[in-house]
Order: structure tokens, then sequence, then C-alpha cells
């Protein structure tokens, strides 16, 4: 399908902030063109306009790439609002795991779908996705429309080595909106002799590795405990990153564990949302950011934050680490909108996404100005990072297909169906059955 979006504000992100009049060609899953309006008026024919199938007036409305989710986990929205009020470890073995237990592959993909419906209302056109049975989290993904990146959960308790090296090489090759990546829950979960096997697989396929790390203070201590080092110095001591990948949370790092990041290449994946709620503590944006460590976000799965919202996360980026530096100007809008879709997109080895581009994949949004939040439009850069909401998603494009626009969703199947489905998966599990 061939879509030109025109009379569009563009934030093409391609290398700076600037925003300017101009249009947006999509042929296929592929962006063609990105252009002044001008031009494109007098020379459209030189330039070979397709034929379109749809032609959107934005009517001023701003066009840009989509945010990158650089870790959730789709499928626990099935404990949105069930699973709160305790910090990381009791939410872990009091709530999730014994409720994670009862849910079947058929469960997985009516969560994933729910998730999706949600990341799309937010602008989210990609996530990182670290939940177990990845077939069905993928076929969610596929039958949605929407792009996927998954990440290997391996721990003691489920999964293994094996299963992740069979996974790794089926999902890269599963389709084009999927990929996979190397990875396992957490030091704390793992065996060192699963550890090891990681790191055997990351040196055979030369591939990143990703896990959560540093999320708690306790987490910190108990690794010191049991290996003298913390999480990051002791991974490293196993050559798990030594051809890159990153971490989760990465609230409670030392001057150390920065050094390591910067070194072997490796990505800070931030969730402010999810560490205020579990207080797990703030994490050392400024000191991360200055230490030129790579840096993206992500909501956290819909258990612990409880909402799939790049608007919040963005402005807790930037609003926790001006609080914890006491400092107002520390991590700016620019930085933290740049995390929040270029960051992410490399986190997640996204290269033809994150910006607005001719040959680029088509994973772009059109943000509505004509909001009071929005206006006046003196700066639209901050707007998008102090003031914006998923109220301002007016449609989201994945792949070059609208899958969401004016509140409506063009995902396969309506919404409400999904709706019930993971309402009657949750009662099934509580025995709330009516």
């Amino acid at each position: 399908m061939n879509t030109r979006f025109y009379n569009a504000r563009i934030l093409a992100m391609d290398t700076d902030m600037e925003i300017w009049p101009g249009e947006v060609w999509v042929e296929g899953n592929r962006i063609t063109y990105v252009g002044e309006q001008a031009v494109l008026e007098g020379q459209s024919r030189e330039k070979g306009a397709p034929f379109w199938d749809r032609e959107i007036d934005v009517k001023g409305n701003l066009v840009m790439p989509g945010f990158a989710n650089a870790h959730t986990h789709s499928a626990m929205t099935f404990l949105r609002s069930y699973a709160d009020d305790l910090p990381l470890q009791e939410w872990l073995g009091q709530q999730v795991f014994p409720m994670e237990a009862k849910l079947t592959g058929e469960d997985i993909y009516e969560l994933s779908s729910l998730a999706i419906l949600e990341y799309l209302t937010s602008g989210i056109t990609s996530n990182f996705d670290m939940y177990f049975q990845p077939e069905r989290i993928a076929q969610a993904s596929v039958d949605c429309g929407f792009r996927t990146v998954m990440v290997s959960s391996l721990n003691n308790f489920t999964s293994s080595l094996e299963e992740m090296e069979q996974e790794y090489v089926r999902y890269n090759k599963y389709h084009d909106r999927i990929r996979y990546h190397l990875g396992f829950h957490a030091e704390y979960t793992t065996s060192e002799e699963l550890l090891k096997g990681v790191a055997a697989l990351a040196e055979k396929y030369q591939a990143p590795v990703f896990t959560h790390n540093s999320e708690t203070r306790r987490e910190v201590e108990e690794c010191v405990e049991r290996h003298g080092m913390t999480p990051t110095a002791y991974l490293d001591s196993l050559g798990l990153f030594q051809y890159g990948g990153g971490g989760y949370h990465c609230v409670h790092m030392t001057d150390e564990d920065i050094r390591i990041f910067k070194k072997r290449g490796l990505v800070v994946v931030t969730n402010p949302g999810s560490n205020t709620k579990l207080s797990s503590g703030i994490a050392r944006i400024s000191d991360i950011q200055k230490a030129g460590v790579p840096i993206a976000i992500g909501t956290d799965g819909p258990a612990s934050n409880n909402c799939l919202d790049m608007f919040r996360e963005m402005f807790l980026v930037t609003g926790l680490a001006k609080l914890r530096e006491e400092d107002a100007a520390a991590v700016p809008a620019q930085e933290v909108l740049k995390m929040a879709v270029l960051g992410g997109a490399r986190a997640m080895g996204l290269k033809d996404c994150g910006s607005l581009a001719p040959g680029k994949l088509a994973d772009l949004i059109v943000i509505d100005l004509n909001q009071p939040n929005m206006q006046p439009l003196n700066n639209l850069v901050k707007n998008l990072v102090y003031s914006g909401s998923k109220q301002n998603v007016k449609l989201t494009m994945v792949n070059g297909r609208v899958l969401y626009e004016d509140g409506r969703f063009f995902v396969g199947r309506p919404p409400e169906e999904i709706y019930e489905k993971a309402n009657r998966i949750i009662k099934r599990m509580t025995g709330r059955m009516k």
C-alpha cells in the first residue's frame, strides 16, 4: 500500500531535532521520500510520484518516528492492578510467579495482543519483549501487524540453553517483523553453569546478551555476598558481554559498572515507572549519560508499571533525574526523546527504524497538536516530553500499515474480543468465574 502524508510538520530525527513543514511518502513498508511540501507540489511528476492508495492531509500535525519500547513483558497484562504495592522480591515470589504458573499458550497469545493495542495508543511501534512461550508472542505480533523483538528469559526454572539456541535460530528467520536476542532473566535466578552456557552461545553467534541488572539494592548486595562483585562485574567476568547487549533497569550502578557498560558498548534500558512503583530506586541517568553509555527507555511489564505509556516514561526519566541531581537542567527533553525513539531502536538492533528517511521502515506516528496540552507551539520537542500524552497519538503506522487511527484499531479483529478474552483468563485463574 502506498500512503502520502502531506501538510505535515516533520520531526525526522535523522540528523537533528529540527521540525519543518513537508510531507512523507510510504511505498509498501518503506519510506521513499521526506521533503518539503513546496518542492513536491512543483516537481511531484518529475520525482515519479507513485499511485497513492491513500493521501492523508495531516493538517499541520506532527509526523515523527514511532517510539521503541525497549523492555517489557507484554503478556503480564493479566496482572495489571492485581499484584500491587509490594517491593520487587515479594512481588515476584508472592504474586507473579504463582500466577504465571497457571498461564497457557493461548493465554499468552491473547494477553500479548492486549498489550499491543495499548502500545499502539501510545505511539509505540516496536517492543523488546522478554517472556516465555515465544511462539505465542511472535504469532500475536504477526497477526496484529506489530513489530516485536524477543529476548530469552532463561533461568533455573524455565527453558534451557538448547531451547534458547533453537529459538535464536528459528525466530531470526520467522518473519520480517520478528527478531530474537540471547538473554536470561537475572543473575539471581540463573546459575553460573547456565550463565557460562549463555556466554558460549554469545561467542558462537557473536551475539549481544540482555538481562535484568541491578534493579534493586538487595539484588546487588546479595550478588556481592555470593561472588564478591556487583552483577555487572560478575556477568562481565563470565564473558557474557563480549559482543555487547545491555541491562534492564540498572538502578543501583557503581562507577565501575558504568565503566564496564561503556567499555563493552552495553545499553542501559531505564524503566522509571516500574522502578518508582516498586520502590526500587532512581537510576543514575545523568551520570550514565555523561559517561557516554547509550540509554533506551522501557515501560517494563503492565503488572509492575501498570500502564504501557511512553509519554509517562519520558517525563519520569527527566523528572526523576532532575530530582536526584537537584538540577533542573539535568537530562533535557531533547535527549529523552532520542532515548525513546533512537535509543530503543538501536538497543533492539532495528537499524532500519528510529528516523524518517528514504529507505527506512515506515514505523511512524502522527501527533495531534490541536489539543490544549500541546498549545501554544513554543517548543514541540519539549511539549512531547513534558506535557505530551497518549491522547495526542492520532495515528500509528507499523511497517507501512496503519494499525491505529483516531481511536480505532486495525489489527485483524475487534478490540472488544481481546478485552473479553483477557477478562475471562484472569477470572479462570483467580477462580472468580460466574
